[in-house]
């Protein structure tokens, strides 16, 4: 069994970021800059395969990965995390003792008010709490995902129309065309913090388009429940999230989001 591991990264030097990366297996780059370059090189005995492309959008750049790799299982990585020694194999030993698991979610530690889950006893993953995976915890059968048309979509996240949700969304897919997922505690990296006044590519604080966003993101993924589940969801956080924009007001957007699926912009024009 062969492991790849896919990394999404913007304006990199590549052979830098395996190095910081701790990049121990085959791996595929998607470097977003502004110029088209193909680069393929040995790392410490390791074929890594590095395109630079002229475009924007997390999702892009995993779709463009996903359709280049050829290893039995592929890892989703972000250039800010950093991997644990050995990583390969851990990842390959816990599909070799879950032969009936499609796509399995490892830890990565991160700092706590960044962290969404820690895993601390194995379980499958349903469509009810999929939502707080990050890529970077993702890895899965590539042939499954290819049989299947499973790929990440465009509209969503860094570099999209949309803010966010880019990995609940084809977690969800994963679960809908029958995948099998589970969640292990084990840990394979740990996320480095960026430097000090580098910015988000999509988070701009709490404001109107990340509620209108959510609203569209929901309604993709609970359908005809998105407007009980942004209910639900919205009244869990309003403590921290509705302090510039009001408890009210971020209801009515998000459900106005999954009303009109339409660009923030465009919902609001005149």
């Amino acid at each position: 069994m062969t492991l790849q591991l896919l990394v999404s990264c913007v304006g990199q030097d590549v052979p830098a970021l395996c190095n910081k990366m701790n990049i121990g297996s085959d791996a595929i780059i998607i470097n977003q800059k502004s110029e088209y370059k193909a680069e393929i090189f040995n790392h410490n005995g390791n074929l890594i395969k590095a395109l630079s492309m002229d475009e924007k959008g997390v999702g892009l750049s995993r779709t463009t990965a996903l359709q280049r790799a050829s290893a039995d299982i592929v890892l989703f990585g972000d250039e800010d995390i950093v991997y644990a020694e050995g990583y390969e194999k851990t990842v390959l030993d816990e599909f070799e003792k879950n032969p009936g698991i499609d796509l399995i979610l490892f830890n990565v530690r991160v700092c706590e008010e960044r962290r969404t889950y820690w895993t601390d006893k194995a379980h499958r993953v349903r469509r009810w709490n999929c939502g707080r995976y990050p890529a970077y915890s993702i890895a899965v059968r590539r042939r499954k995902l290819h049989e299947l048309g499973i790929t990440y979509h465009l509209w969503f996240g860094g570099g999209g129309i949309f803010s966010n949700g880019e990995d609940s969304l084809f977690l969800n897919d994963c679960l809908k065309k029958g995948m099998k997922l589970l969640a292990v505690p084990v840990c394979i990296g740990e996320e480095k913090p960026r430097e000090s006044g580098e910015l988000s590519t999509w988070f701009n604080g709490y404001d109107e388009k990340f509620f209108y966003d959510r609203g569209v993101l929901y309604h993709y993924l609970y359908g005809a429940l998105a407007g009980v589940m942004s209910f639900r969801w919205l009244l869990k956080n309003k403590s921290y999230m509705c302090e510039t924009v009001t408890y009210k007001r971020a209801r009515m957007l998000m459900k106005l989001g999954a009303k009109l699926r339409l660009p923030y912009e465009e919902a609001f024009k005149d």
